[in-house]
C-alpha cells in the first residue's frame, strides 16, 4: 500500500496551565423543591428535554423527541406531545432541534497520564528531534532551577529516520537540566545524560535491563537514553513526582476535555491508592465530571479493594477490576509475538508479567471477586491471555476483559465468545498504526490486527475507547475510524482493511452501552430509558446520518450527567 505523501495531525496542543476549567451549569441546574440530595450536597435536576432528536441506543425504543428527568434520572423517553401532557409540571429545557446520544463511555483510557501530561510538554504530533527541542525549549521558561523536564508525545516513527534517538540528541540543548520523555504509547522513555547521572554513573557505564524491559547501548556499551517498558524504572526511580496540588490542577484540565468531548465515563485502566483517594475527594467535592471505573494495579491497590469493593451511591466511581500488563506497545516493538518482528529479526518483544506469575495473578484476582482486565497486544500476548483465562474456569458473568486485543492469531479470534472475554478495543489505535504496522507483523499477521468486524461477527461483544493520552481524547476520531478505517485526513481512499468496519449503530453501542456493560453500569448508564441516570450529550449534527467526514467536526453543545450539565448549557 502507498504511503500517504504527507501526514499530518489535528492535535489541539494545549499549554500546561492554560486550558481552563470552566464548567458552565444549565438553566435546568435550578431546581424545584424536594429534589434529591446528591453525594456532593446538590440538588439533582429535574426537567423536560424537548425540540430535539435523541438516539436512545435502547433496541425497543431507538429513538424519541423528548425525555424527561426527575432527580438526576431518566423517567420517560418518547413523543414530545405525549411528555409534555404527561409531565407538564417539569421545566422544560430546548435542544434547538439538535441531537441527542447517550454519554459517550471512553472503555480504556488514562485520567492520571493525561492530567501528568497536560503539566509537561505536549510532543504529541512533532515531526522531527528539532521539532521536540523547540517545544522543550518553549516548556522550559516555565521551570524552576534544578527541576527536570518531563514531556509525552514523541514517536520516531513520524520522523524523517525512524530510529530511536539518544540522549547525545538532547544534552546540546539541555546540558544540566535532567530531561525525561515518555513515548506516545507510554512504553519508552528518553533520557539525556543529566537526567542518567541523577541516577547512577552504573547506567552510563551500562546497567543491565530487568526482565521485561529493554535498553538501547551505544557503542562504547553506555545506555543510549532510550528504556523500553520496565526498564523505564532505571531512571523512573529518581524522577521528582509531581506535588498534590499540582495532580489536582492536571486533573481538573483532564476532567474539562473529557466533558468537552462528550465523556459521562471513563474506565481507568490502572491506578494505585493515591489516584483513587484523589478521585473519591474530587467526587466527594462535586469535582468528578465524568463516571470512574477504577482499575486497581497489582499491589497495594488491588489488596485494599480485594474484599471489600468500592461503589457509590451516585455511580460515580466504581472499583471491582484490576489492571494487569502482559506485553508491551507494537509502536516501540515491545508486544509479545510468537513469531520475530518483520522488520526486526531476532525480536519477539517483551513479556513482562511471566506466565506462571500471571496465572496467579488471575487466580488471586477472582478470588477477590474482581473483574480481570489484561493488557494484551501481540499475538503472543494475547494467547497466553486466552490460556490462562480458561485455565481460570473464568465465566462470562465476570465480564473479564483483553484491554487492546490488537494482534490475534487468526484461529483464537472465536475463543472470546466463547470465553465470554471482551475484546476492550481502541479504533484510533488502527489509524495511528496503519502506517507502519503491515511492516512491524507482515501480510499474514496482520489479517488478525485490528479485527473489530470479525471479532463482533465471531459473537464477541466490544467495548471502544481511545487509550487516551496514547490518543486523542476526542471520541468522535474514534468513531470515524471504526466506521471508515481512515485517519482525519480521509487516508486511505477505502479505508485500510476495510472488512473490518463497523456501521454506526455498531460503533455508537461500543462507545456507550457496551462499554458500560463491561464495567457493570449498564443498569445506570449507556443508554437513555426509564431508570437510568440521564447521562446525555447533545451534538451540533446527526452523527448517525451525516456524511463520514463530517463526524471529524462534530462540536459537543453540551455533556450531561446525572441530569447537570459539565460542559455547555441548554436553553429552558
Amino acid at each position: 500500500m502507498n504511503m500517504p505523501p504527507h501526514r499530518t495531525s489535528s492535535v489541539n496542543f494545549l499549554a500546561a496551565g492554560l486550558l481552563p476549567l470552566v464548567l458552565l451549569l444549565a438553566a435546568c441546574q435550578t431546581e424545584p423543591a424536594g429534589g434529591e440530595l446528591g453525594d456532593d450536597g446538590s440538588t439533582r435536576p429535574s426537567f423536560l428535554l424537548t425540540d430535539v432528536f435523541i438516539y436512545t441506543g435502547n433496541p425497543d425504543q431507538p429513538v424519541a423527541t423528548a425525555m424527561s428527568v426527575q432527580e438526576g434520572r431518566i423517567v420517560a423517553v418518547g413523543d414530545a406531545d405525549a411528555l409534555s401532557e404527561a409531565h407538564g409540571d417539569l421545566p422544560v429545557l430546548s435542544a434547538a432541534g439538535k441531537t441527542v446520544i447517550p454519554g459517550l463511555i471512553d472503555a480504556h483510557a488514562h485520567l492520571r497520564n493525561l492530567a501528568q501530561m497536560r503539566l509537561s510538554a505536549d510532543l504529541v504530533g512533532t515531526g522531527s528531534i528539532e521539532e521536540i527541542i523547540a517545544r522543550l525549549k518553549e516548556h522550559e521558561k516555565h521551570l524552576s532551577a534544578g527541576e527536570w523536564l518531563r514531556g509525552r508525545g514523541w514517536d520516531q516513527n513520524d520522523w524523517p529516520t525512524v530510529a530511536f534517538p539518544t540522549r547525545m540528541d538532547l544534552d546540546a540543548a539541555f546540558p544540566d537540566r535532567p530531561v525525561w520523555l515518555e513515548r506516545i504509547d507510554g512504553h519508552a522513555m528518553w533520557a539525556n545524560t543529566a537526567a542518567l547521572q541523577a541516577v547512577s554513573d552504573n547506567l552510563l557505564k551500562g546497567a543491565e535491563a530487568p526482565p521485561g524491559g529493554q535498553l538501547f547501548r551505544l557503542e562504547d556499551g553506555s545506555a543510549s537514553g532510550v528504556f523500553i517498558d520496565d526498564a523505564e524504572h532505571l531512571v523512573g526511580v529518581a524522577v521528582p513526582p509531581f506535588t498534590s496540588d499540582a495532580l489536582d490542577r492536571g486533573l481538573e484540565m483532564a476532567l474539562e476535555e473529557a466533558s468537552r468531548y462528550g465523556l459521562t465515563g471513563v474506565h481507568e485502566a490502572g491506578v494505585d491508592t493515591s489516584d483513587i483517594n484523589r478521585f473519591i475527594r474530587f467526587a466527594d467535592e462535586g469535582r468528578l465530571t465524568v463516571r470512574v471505573h477504577a482499575m486497581a494495579e497489582p499491589g497495594p491497590a488491588f489488596e485494599r479493594y480485594c474484599s471489600d469493593h468500592y461503589s457509590r451511591e451516585d455511580d460515580l466511581i466504581g472499583i471491582r477490576s484490576v489492571k494487569i500488563y502482559l506485553d508491551g506497545a507494537l509502536g516501540s516493538r515491545g508486544a509479545a509475538l510468537m513469531q520475530e518482528y518483520s522488520d526486526d529479526p531476532g525480536n519477539h518483544g517483551l513479556m513482562r508479567t511471566a506466565p506462571a506469575d500471571f496465572a496467579e495473578l488471575v487466580d488471586r484476582a477472582l478470588a477477590c471477586g474482581y473483574q480481570v482486565n489484561t493488557h494484551a497486544i501481540g499475538d503472543s500476548a494475547n494467547r497466553l491471555l486466552l490460556d490462562t483465562y480458561e485455565a481460570a474456569r473464568i465465566t462470562p458473568e465476570g465480564r473479564h476483559r483483553n484491554e487492546h486485543a490488537q494482534i490475534l492469531a487468526l484461529d483464537d479470534i472465536d475463543r472470546f465468545a466463547t470465553l465470554g472475554i471482551i475484546a476492550s478495543m481502541q479504533p484510533t489505535h488502527a489509524t495511528s498504526d496503519m502506517y507502519w504496522a503491515e511492516d512491524r507483523l507482515g501480510p499474514h499477521r496482520i489479517k488478525g490486527a485490528y479485527a473489530w468486524r470479525s471479532l463482533l461477527d465471531s459473537g464477541a461483544r466490544l467495548a471502544f475507547g481511545s487509550d487516551f493520552p496514547v490518543e486523542q481524547v476526542n471520541p468522535m476520531l474514534g468513531f470515524h475510524a471504526a466506521l471508515t478505517r481512515q485517519d482525519d485526513q480521509l487516508w486511505p481512499e477505502g479505508g485500510w482493511y476495510p472488512e473490518e468496519r463497523l456501521d454506526r449503530p455498531e460503533v455508537l453501542h461500543a462507545f456507550t452501552l457496551g462499554a458500560a456493560w463491561s464495567g457493570f453500569q449498564d443498569k445506570d448508564t449507556g443508554s437513555l430509558e426509564p431508570g437510568k441516570w440521564a447521562d446525555f450529550v447533545v451534538l451540533d449534527r446527526d452523527i448517525m446520518q451525516v456524511a463520514p467526514p463530517a463526524i471529524l467536526g462534530t462540536r459537543v453543545e453540551a455533556t450531561f450527567v446525572a441530569g447537570r450539565a459539565v460542559h455547555g448549557s441548554l436553553a429552558p
